[in-house]
């Protein structure tokens, strides 16, 4: 048995010596060298039964105590994960089966009565594991990691001067407000507030959500689709119906009551491998002027600016909870019945650059708009390639127009299609502007049909989901990169102003009124991810106009919607200069946030990993990628991003109670790494599988290698939290708490809930009751949180990944419903599936 264990502490201490020494030339700890030699020399006097060995090991494990309390500090998962494997040794040589069989001049000492006793060596490597266990199992005890705070919610009443307004959102085209039991726009209303007005469900009784109905679309990830197919939908609730899309943009209207298909539209968009994302985040909802004589009103910027405390700028709120549109149960796909006229409408984009308008109530097209229900999406466009363009969110409609942007294919051809941003009469489909950022100030509408106007190639795109005020007349979309992502030198200068920010565009004309920049010159494809938010907030100068808008980088931009101007402040810091290609250069400085969940910068003691050995390799990888911080420019080295492309925030976004002004989100952690590769040295590597991985850059010098930093288990290099949940006060900019969220329980081969923090995709809501609801998290789970402080409050699992953005509604019997569309993510891996939960209180409850 001790020749045993010899062995395999042989084995295990050969690649930390070889590592170790590799890692300490390359700069890094000499900790892991110093690890294998003293578990290489046990291992040879293990294997000659020497007492020796157990002095020695003892030794060892005291220094490597001291070492990791010095490094990690009194934090569990980063202690365990250093002391777990030199512990688990000494433990194996402790067993009677190796220590009786020790001798030399150190062997048992015979006592008076014949007996033996082992000497001093066995007790002091005894003692030091027992210290060892109960420095890392005491850790347990120690919330290293989490912040621990609470929000203030006791919202001023309206007669207060220091009010905060609660506006929930624009008027329907009707003139009326959303009802407070519907959901008619992917953020609630186009302010994107993600917050119900409805209180039935609250802090005292979520616990009691149950099951009320559960169904499967259908529509599942099939084996010819591209790897990021993902089910990202939000439904609508218009009436008794829910809309919502599926992967393959179908749209489904459910029977809010039973979740019973009542139609259901295909447009057949068949599957195209170019495509980097086969995903639907949701429909659009206009809702139509029959019966109204009037549209809501526009204001100037100076009315805008006092809206929160004039009543008479405001559109009253419709009394009735919910809508009276009924829809109709219509057999087989509507896609395939005759077109008809409509007045309120549902708008889809679909993947393969279609925008089709469908009745409401029948599912039927709408023969008034566009051609036959339809319009084309490439029209115009400088490079149609068949799966390079396309839109995954819903448009937005305000002002009498459906305003129409789209996903640009990243790195994988310099001459793509243009990331223009279009508007079309609500009714006919008419082009009414065009806003190209790559040529901002020609915003008149083109010739559709004159194959000589072409907008600008490879221009910078907005894939999130835009938000609008229609008392200001403005549009504000969130703004990604040019493609090529990490090569600058394609850029114009008026690129260079729009990419990576918030433009707040003119309803009527599509003319540029502000911008704000998050990312100067982005070589790191930083796109501004997540719909901005839109609320009036009360700050030390009094109300405010607001618009709330996170970024990947981790920061939260809380500017004047009116203005652009910061509400809290935004300052410039100095960016890394260094490790550039020829002919490129980086921004001197960045900008940042006085909010912001950024981590701080990464040293080599962050390197985690289940055992010494992935650390260690982790950590020299570490030490050999280019990295000074946030903005280290991509190298053809390798350059460490963090936070990484999958984002701090991405399109998932925040939910902001708009009543109590905090706002609540999901900041995720994950670093990724990028590498630039000279077009001569690629080879015969395959390109062009998506964001991730090697894309060509067709016609460009270099390629691009992108992914998550991982070790060789897969599992993230940085340590734990991955993923956490935060609130905070948006007016003071102050976090009041940010805790880990998540287990490992669907990451791990054994389903252990150990709460590590796990990393997510996808958005939180919030509700009167005070509860936010988010699944999001990569582990099949629906929670409800306290947004006072963040205590979960319910949980249960769900039958597939959830990363998609939940919603809720009153049905027909004035129960409130809380609904998740959960089909997995793709590329995230988590369990792919085609299902749509729906939870309501218990009978007990009530």
């Amino acid at each position: 048995m001790e020749k045993l264990v010899a062995i395999i502490m042989a084995v295990f201490a050969v690649p930390l010596i070889i590592g170790g020494a590799y890692l300490l030339s390359l700069g890094g700890s000499p900790y892991y060298l110093f690890a294998g030699v003293m578990m290489l020399t046990t291992a040879f006097l293990l294997f000659k039964k020497h007492w020796s060995a157990y002095g020695l090991y003892a030794l060892f494990i005291v220094i490597t105590m001291v070492w990791a309390l010095w490094e990690s500090g009194f934090y569990w998962w980063a202690l365990a994960t250093r002391l777990g494997f030199p512990l688990i040794f000494g433990l194996l040589m402790l067993l009677p089966w190796v220590s009786k069989k020790m001798h030399g001049k150190h062997a048992q000492v015979t006592t008076t009565n014949n007996t033996k006793k082992s000497p001093l060596y066995y007790w002091g490597l005894m003692a030091s594991v027992v210290v060892g266990a109960l420095l890392s199992f005491g850790s347990m005890a120690n919330n290293a990691t989490d912040k621990l705070g609470e929000l203030d919610l006791t919202a001023k009443d309206d007669g207060d001067q220091n009010a905060t307004s609660t506006n929930l959102g624009d008027p329907l085209s009707t003139g009326e407000q959303t009802p407070d039991g519907d959901w008619s726009a992917y953020g609630r209303t186009d302010y994107g507030q993600r917050y119900s007005p409805l209180a039935q469900i609250n802090t005292d009784n979520v616990k009691d959500l149950e099951l009320a109905w559960q169904i499967q679309t259908g529509d599942v990830k099939g084996p010819n689709d591209v790897g990021e197919t993902t089910y990202q939908a939000t439904p609508l609730k218009i009436g008794n119906a829910l809309y919502m899309c599926t992967p393959h943009n179908w749209v489904l209207a459910l029977d809010a009551d039973s979740g019973e298909t009542l139609w259901k539209f295909d447009p057949k968009v068949g599957e195209n491998l170019q495509r980097q994302h086969q995903t639907c985040r949701g429909v659009s909802y206009y809702a139509g002027q029959a019966g109204t004589d009037n549209t809501a009103p526009v204001a100037t910027v100076e009315s805008a600016n006092n809206s929160a405390t004039d009543d008479t700028s405001v559109v009253a709120r419709k009394s009735a909870a919910t809508s009276d549109t009924m829809v109709q149960k219509i057999a087989g796909n509507t896609f395939e019945n005759a077109s008809k006229q409509c007045d309120a409408k549902i708008f889809i984009p679909t993947s393969d650059a279609k925008l089709y308008a469908l009745d409401p109530k029948t599912g039927q097209r709408c023969q008034d708009f566009g051609e036959d229900g339809a319009l084309d999406l490439m029209h115009n466009m400088p490079f149609p390639q068949a799966g390079y363009y396309y839109s995954t969110s819903a448009p937005v409609v305000a002002g009498g127009v459906i305003i129409v942007a789209g996903a640009v294919n990243d790195n994988y051809d310099v001459n793509s299609p243009s990331g223009v941003i279009r508007a079309y009469d609500v009714n006919t489909g008419e082009l009414m502007w065009n806003w190209d950022s790559g040529d901002p100030d020609n915003t008149a509408p083109f010739d559709v049909n004159d194959p000589t106007q072409v907008y600008r190639t490879s221009s910078p795109n907005s894939w999130s989901t835009a938000s609008a005020d229609e008392e200001l007349g403005l549009a504000y979309f969130p703004m990604g990169n040019r493609t090529p992502d990490q090569l600058g030198s394609y850029r114009n200068a008026a690129e260079e102003k729009y990419a990576t920010s918030v433009v707040a565009l003119d309803l009527k004309t599509g003319e540029a009124r502000w911008v704000q920049q998050f990312v100067h010159h982005d070589l790191w494809d930083m796109d501004t991810p997540a719909q901005p938010t839109l609320l009036d907030l009360n700050t030390a100068d009094g109300v405010q106009p607001a618009l709330v808008i996170p970024t990947k980088q981790g920061d939260v931009y809380v500017l004047n919607r009116a203005t652009g101007e910061p509400i809290v402040p935004i300052k410039e810091r100095d960016a890394p200069q260094g490790y550039l290609i020829a002919g490129e250069h980086a921004a001197p400085t960045q900008p940042y946030s006085g909010l912001s969940f950024e981590p701080p910068m990464l040293k080599e003691k962050d390197m985690w990993g289940a055992s010494l050995i992935d650390q260690m390799m982790c950590r020299i990888e570490f030490n050999k990628l280019n990295y000074d911080g946030r903005y280290t420019p991509p190298s053809t080295n390798g350059t460490l991003v963090y936070p990484g492309n999958f984002g701090t925030f991405n399109w998932g976004g925040l939910a902001v109670d708009p009543e109590n002004g905090v706002m609540f989100g999901m900041p995720t952690y994950l670093a990724f790494t990028s590498k630039l590769i000279p077009k001569d040295t690629l080879g015969d590597v395959e390109t062009n599988k998506g964001e991730q991985g090697v894309n060509a850059n067709e016609g460009a010098d270099y390629a691009v290698e992108m992914g998550p930093f991982l070790s060789p288990l897969g599992v993230p290099c940085q340590q734990p939290p991955w993923g956490t949940i935060a609130g905070a006060d948006l007016a003071t900019g102050e976090i009041a708490y940010q805790r880990k969220n998540g287990t490992v329980q669907d990451l791990s081969p054994i389903p252990i809930k150990f709460e590590l923090g796990v990393p997510g995709i996808g958005g939180p809501i919030i509700t009167k009751g005070g509860v936010a609801f988010l699944s999001a998290a990569t582990e099949n789970n629906f929670r409800a949180y306290d947004l006072k402080n963040g205590d979960v409050l319910w949980n249960v699992r769900i039958p597939a990944g959830g990363q998609a953005t939940p919603m809720t509604y009153l049905n027909s019997k004035g129960e409130q419903m809380v609904v998740l569309v959960a089909g997995g993510h793709g590329s995230v891996g988590t369990k792919i599936g085609d299902y749509v939960v729906a939870y309501k209180l218990g009978d007990q409850a009530k």
